[in-house]
């Protein structure tokens, strides 16, 4: 292992890290409001292409976050950067809940697709009618996972401002390297 890995993130680190920032914000703007409601008119998901963007791109973070958390447990060690106390635990404690939002979304939104019978229609015209494992299971009939999957959505949003904006209080208030450690280095191709 070379000197930069201790005061940088690794090359397929940063590529997961950003991929799946920009993919969560695209997913986020792109969610239909009142999904359910169209549904229930009758709207086919595949005729509204904010639907079938919105359901790939949540597969698309559900992929990339279980890929992401397989490299994590492979990938060189981490950097480590002093900080006080208790802003080392709010940083584990963000991160823990971005890592959580970041699976739970893509379950919820397969639990309120299965749970209501409506398709999961992707792009590339690939669809699932019905997820009767989900439609059948008692955990569906535990929430509207609509509203639960709306709730994380905004969530994951706001976290993930609120973990940017620590990012930049470190990179122009504290200059302690954080923020560059997550950047492609420069000159880099």
């Amino acid at each position: 292992m070379n000197q930069q890995s201790t005061s940088r993130f690794d090359t397929l680190s940063l590529a997961f890290h950003w991929v799946t920032a920009v993919v969560v914000t695209i997913a986020f703007i792109l969610g239909p409001e009142k999904f359910g409601r169209l549904m229930h008119q009758g709207i086919d998901p595949a005729t509204r292409s904010d639907i079938v963007w919105h359901e790939t791109l949540g597969i698309t973070v559900l992929v990339l976050t279980l890929l992401r958390l397989l490299w994590v447990a492979m990938r060189p060690a981490a950097p480590q950067f002093a900080m006080a106390r208790p802003m080392q635990m709010m940083s584990k404690l963000t991160h823990l809940a971005l890592w959580t939002l970041l699976l739970a979304l893509p379950v919820t939104a397969l639990l309120a697709l299965g749970s209501e019978s409506h398709p999961l229609t992707l792009l590339g015209g690939v669809r699932i009618e019905r997820m009767p494992m989900i439609a059948d299971s008692a955990i569906a009939k535990l929430a509207d996972w609509g509203d639960v999957h709306k709730f994380l959505g905004d969530a994951i949003m706001w976290l993930a401002g609120l973990h940017a904006a620590a990012a930049i209080y470190h990179h122009v208030v504290l200059k302690d390297g954080i923020l560059s450690s997550m950047l492609p280095r420069k000159g880099s191709r």
